[in-house]
């Protein structure tokens, strides 16, 4: 009752008029009238995508001098082996399928007169149905056992004896490392021996986190582990050469994610065996002035500093803090300059950090510093 439309006149929300945008301009009333510009806007959307994808692969790389395809440790040249067997079958793929579709594309292409022809139906093949579904299942199995052949091979290695064992531990957003055999702890920048083929001196390392999952990735040495609070992991690494390897924290674990990095220096067993002695040793302090203004401040509540009163262990260990050539878990250089900047704000280098600022007077910033300094 009171409708008054026809049985086949459409409600008004539905006729065109209603709903101007899916007419072109011209008013031709061809389905090409819409659909082209349909096409425009979503190549349009791809290419955005694409230039958005690039914009933050720039913004988020990885540290300069980390690169997947290069293996420097033994579990990275497993990880190096099996990445080319993957790309190899995936690219065969791309191209199997690619060269297929662009046959269609050309072979089949829409010819004049084509318009009104309706293509030839094809209702099914056995054959063809069999084969997209036995190849893809054969190739997920190639690679699934190869992939599980090399975790096994990696993970079961044998542990010499004279292995080095440090415990890394992710905290937001540093890294501690202890080294029990030793007897002290370090952070941020781990120091292991190389690893002679003839004699070798591999590192175990036992992975944990002090609040949310973190992840230690050190490209060149070994993939990807994750650090699971209440739940240890288990890596290894054998560097074959000395040098500097740098990595990062792998999984988003908060606001300074990014700036959570790592240093792996791997050293002659001379030059190892002198840093480990002197990281053995408490600290010299030759400025006083500085270390009663340190330890008068909650610093002490945080840092520890071997042979003080400093004993905290939420931040990371200072005892030995200007042997280190990063401050701030890799964000900036360990200079004088920078670590007064630090202590002053800690915003400056790592806006998000857990670290407050003290609100030290310009005085006791100077002699906080020079404190600071001295712990080599």
């Amino acid at each position: 009752m009171g409708d008054e439309s026809g049985p086949g006149d459409l409600p008004p929300v539905l006729k065109d008029e209603a709903v101007p945008n899916l007419r072109s301009r011209d008013d031709r009333g061809s389905e090409a009238a819409v659909v082209f510009p349909i096409k425009r806007h979503a190549l349009r959307g791809i290419a955005a995508v694409l230039f958005s994808a690039l914009l933050s692969a720039h913004a988020y790389a990885i540290p300069q001098g980390t690169s997947v395809f290069s293996r420097d440790a033994t579990p990275a040249s497993g990880s190096f082996s099996l990445q080319l067997f993957v790309y190899t079958i995936t690219i065969g793929i791309f191209i199997v399928v690619g060269s297929l579709g662009a046959y269609a594309v050309v072979k089949f292409r829409a010819k004049p007169g084509d318009e009104k022809a309706e293509p030839v139906q094809i209702f099914g093949s056995n054959q063809i149905e069999l084969s997209w579904t036995i190849i893809p299942v054969l190739i997920v199995v190639v690679l699934f056992l190869t992939t599980a052949r090399m975790i096994f091979a990696i993970q079961d290695t044998h542990e010499p004896g004279n292995s080095i064992k440090v415990t890394a531990i992710g905290h937001q957003f540093w890294w501690e490392f202890q080294y029990p055999q030793y007897g002290f702890t370090t952070a941020n920048e781990l120091h292991v021996p190389v690893s002679d083929p003839k004699d070798p001196t591999p590192t175990y390392l036992k992975l944990g986190s002090a609040d949310v999952v973190h992840s230690f990735w050190v490209p060149r040495l070994a993939g990807k582990t994750d650090m699971i609070p209440g739940h240890p992991n288990e890596m290894w690494i054998d560097p074959s050469k000395p040098g500097m390897y740098e990595g990062q924290c792998s999984q988003f674990c908060g606001t300074e994610h990014a700036k959570m990095l790592l240093r792996v220096y791997v050293q002659s067993r001379t030059d190892f065996d002198a840093w480990v002695k002197n990281q053995q040793t408490d600290a010299v302090a030759t400025e006083e002035q500085g270390k009663r203004v340190f330890e008068s401040q909650a610093c002490i509540n945080c840092h520890a500093v071997k042979g003080t009163i400093a004993n905290g262990r939420y931040g990371p260990d200072l005892t030995h803090l200007m042997s280190r050539d990063t401050i701030a878990a890799g964000a900036a250089e360990n200079t004088p300059d920078n670590l007064r900047r630090w202590v002053e704000n800690p915003e400056v280098f790592k806006s998000g950090s857990n670290m407050p600022a003290m609100n030290l007077t310009p005085e006791q910033l100077t002699q906080v510093t020079a404190y600071l300094a001295t712990l080599k």
